[in-house]
């Protein structure tokens, strides 16, 4: 998970972030969605990964 997505965000990263946080979701999706603290974590990084397709327009 990376620590803080700012406005100024460099969309050269995109490829390496995306590919690192989609993975990072799928391990914590395989993993179950019992508590409150996962849950967190799955909500963070889908939200980083909107931020970053959004920001840099990126589409599926």
């Amino acid at each position: 998970m990376l620590d803080n997505l700012e406005s100024d965000y460099d969309c050269s990263k995109a490829g390496d972030d995306l590919h690192q946080l989609k993975q990072e979701l799928a391990a914590l999706r395989g993993q179950g969605t019992g508590d409150s603290e996962t849950r967190e974590r799955l909500n963070r990084l889908e939200n980083q990964i909107s931020f970053i397709m959004n920001k840099c327009d990126i589409h599926h």
